[in-house]
Formats: C-alpha cells, sequence, structure tokens
C-alpha cells in the first residue's frame, strides 16, 4: 500500500507523514525537503525557487518524475507532496486542512531553515504567494487544482486537532482500506 499525504502550507503534513510511516513500520519521502534541498543548492529560497518554477519546469518535474517512478517500482511507503497524489494515482490519498492563520503560525514557530519571516503577517504573505505559485505551475504544467477535495480518499481539518490524532485517524482509514481488498 502507498499512502500520498498532501495539503495547505503548515497543515502538518512532514510531520504527520513521519508519524504514519512509523506507525505502518513504512519508508518516508518528502518532496518538500527534495524541493528544499534543490533551492538551497542553488542558492535560493523555496518562494525564489517556486518563483523561477513558473517559468522554468526542471524545478518540478525532477521531483515528480521521481515520484512517478517510485510508485511503479516501489511498495509499503508514505509519501508527502502537494501533487504526490497525482503522480501515484494508485495511492491512498490523503489532504490535510488548515485555515491560513494557523498554518502560518506553525510554520512561523518552526523557524525552518531556508524560510526565515520576520513575524506571523510575514509568514501568512509568504503562504499566500506560495500557494499562487504552486497552483500556477500544477495548473500550466499538469492541468490539476492540488485543493481539490475530489482528488483525495480523505480529507482532515488539522487546524485544532492534535498531531497524535490526525495520526490515528489516517491509521484507522487506512486500515479500513486494507480490509477492502481482502
Amino acid at each position: 500500500m502507498i499512502i500520498t499525504i498532501s495539503g495547505m502550507p503548515g497543515s502538518g503534513k512532514s510531520t504527520v507523514g513521519r508519524m504514519l510511516a512509523r506507525h505502518l513500520k513504512m519508508k518516508y519521502y518528502c518532496i518538500g525537503d527534495m524541493r528544499r534541498k534543490m533551492a538551497d543548492d542553488l542558492g535560493m529560497n523555496l518562494a525564489e525557487f517556486n518563483k523561477l518554477g513558473e517559468k522554468e519546469d526542471f524545478t518540478d518535474r525532477q521531483v515528480d518524475e521521481f515520484q512517478e517512478k517510485l510508485g511503479r517500482k516501489e511498495d509499503n511507503f508514505v509519501i508527502v507532496g502537494r501533487t504526490s497524489y497525482h503522480f501515484i494515482p494508485h495511492s491512498v490519498k490523503i489532504f490535510l486542512d488548515v485555515n491560513l492563520e494557523e498554518g502560518a503560525r506553525r510554520i512561523f514557530s518552526q523557524k525552518r531553515e531556508n524560510e526565515n519571516f520576520k513575524s506571523l503577517q510575514d509568514a501568512i504573505e509568504s503562504i499566500k504567494l506560495r500557494d499562487e505559485s504552486d497552483a500556477k505551475r500544477y495548473l500550466k504544467y499538469y492541468g490539476i487544482n492540488i485543493a481539490d477535495p475530489k482528488n483525495f480518499d480523505l480529507v482532515i481539518d488539522t487546524t485544532h486537532m492534535p498531531i497524535e490524532k490526525i495520526v490515528d485517524k489516517i491509521a484507522g482509514f487506512v486500515s479500513r482500506e486494507r480490509s477492502k481488498d481482502f
């Protein structure tokens, strides 16, 4: 079984993905980490890298081709990425939502290495720009809307939900999905 986790910035995708993979004893992959490393290798932050991606498709295509190949050759893993559900269509597709302010608060409090914000408002503005860039790129290159709930098997609003409860909810859903196969 392959589980893809997509969602809004600050919704807990990476944290939930790592915990879920550990809980289910599966491998874990994170496309956001790969893209941040690509940006860092070019001396850019993620916002700059996303802007470049609006003109140069390699910023997305490299990780998307990786996901596609991974979905064909491996099984039993959790992958976190905003387009993972699209490139691994036979996966169990999870979407984590969060309201903008809470997502920004979480990101701001994390002090991510290549995403430094001066204030919570700065983080909110950055998320808005990131979402606009992502939406533009994914529509341009793939014709998809990554936030459309119809693309997913399970949608969870994480705004007021503890991480452990989110992981439990997904694990329960996955368990029910597995039992349908037998």
